[in-house]
């Protein structure tokens, strides 16, 4: 009898143990995106083992949920790609409005309409796509997109571009004053003939290691990020973020819970864990751009006298989700563009 009683107590505690241990949650976010140091936090506090997959474009995020069954629990998509989600019906509905971590949400980004009744989505980070160049290579003015759409020949053939259309489209129209999303394919034509124009004088087109290609010379410009270009300033590379007068392209980007995840309560227990003012502040020192939610301001690394690339001093356009018809002419401009 008293071996059965063992037995049974010791089930017990097998049986116990996986709603102990938390189980997993499994994150597609922007590559190096999220602060290691919170992920083993996390896994400390609740026992749940965290998983973190990466991508470099709001179109892979996106190709990668439409798919189905993508297995992850937490995706940090743009702007303009959650309302695509929203609206394809690839999210779960999180009621993120009553959530922990929608109180800590600046209200300027509450409500906005990429997600209109904030349901879906819980902002983590904001920032803008512009370009940076290396000061050892390239001294001249850049306060125009002019700068590297139509560069002098001290930066013809050293111009790094990212590899997918969407920021650098936005970027295109902001310098012809073209509207985000134009149906018209005049106006699109007059993209396309932009970007054909600057091509001969394009080294690359890639998201990848921008930080290495731009630190180490290899490009003398590359479209890039506030954030990275911040990281790579302050790690003792001379490079410097532009800030063209026509403009930056802006974005937000959210945590979402794609549809059938099989952890929506772990995912929602780490967006409330991110949320965190504490948490927070970790994550934007880490990842070095702008928080919409609240931070510590004793500990909070980047201010406008250290940061300027993340106050920025220039109007700033943020990416829509356009129509199926705009963006077949954006698809279309990319597409002939690097045939």
């Amino acid at each position: 009898m008293k071996t059965k009683l063992i037995l049974g107590a010791a089930l017990g505690l097998v049986l116990a143990l996986p709603a102990f241990a938390g189980g997993t949650l499994n994150l597609y976010t922007w590559s190096d995106s999220i602060s290691p140091d919170l992920i083993k936090k996390f896994e400390a506090q609740t026992g749940i083992t965290v998983n973190v997959d990466g991508f470099n474009s709001n179109e892979d995020a996106l190709t990668k949920l439409q798919a189905g069954s993508s297995g992850y629990d937490v995706v940090t998509p743009s702007q303009h790609f959650v309302k695509i989600m929203i609206d394809q019906g690839l999210l779960e509905d999180i009621d993120a409005k009553d959530m922990p971590a929608f109180a800590q949400v600046d209200d300027k980004w509450k409500n906005q309409w990429w997600d209109p009744t904030s349901e879906y989505s819980i902002p983590l980070a904001y920032g803008t796509a512009g370009f940076a160049v290396n000061r050892d290579l390239y001294k001249g003015p850049i306060d125009s997109w002019k700068v590297i759409f139509e560069p002098d020949a001290d930066l013809q053939g050293k111009i790094g571009m990212l590899g997918y259309p969407d920021e650098v489209v936005g970027a295109a129209e902001l310098y012809l004053g073209i509207e985000f999303c134009t149906e018209d394919k005049a106006e699109m034509k007059k993209v396309y003939d932009l970007l054909k124009g600057q091509k001969p004088f394009v080294a690359t087109y890639t998201s990848d290691n921008i930080e290495n290609s731009l630190g180490a010379g290899e490009v003398a410009a590359h479209f890039w990020w506030d954030g990275e270009e911040l990281k790579t300033r302050t790690s003792g590379i001379n490079v410097e973020y532009a800030m063209p007068k026509e403009g930056l392209v802006g974005w937000l980007d959210s945590f979402v819970v794609p549809k059938g995840a099989a952890n929506v309560e772990n995912a929602k227990a780490f967006i409330n864990f991110m949320s965190e003012t504490e948490n927070a502040t970790i994550q934007a020192n880490h990842y070095a751009h702008s928080s919409p939610v609240k931070l510590d301001p004793a500990k909070a690394k980047y201010t406008p006298e250290t940061a300027p690339e993340l106050f920025p001093t220039v109007p700033v356009t943020f990416s829509k989700a356009c129509s199926p018809a705009a963006q077949d002419l954006v698809t279309k401009v990319w597409t002939d563009l690097l045939q």
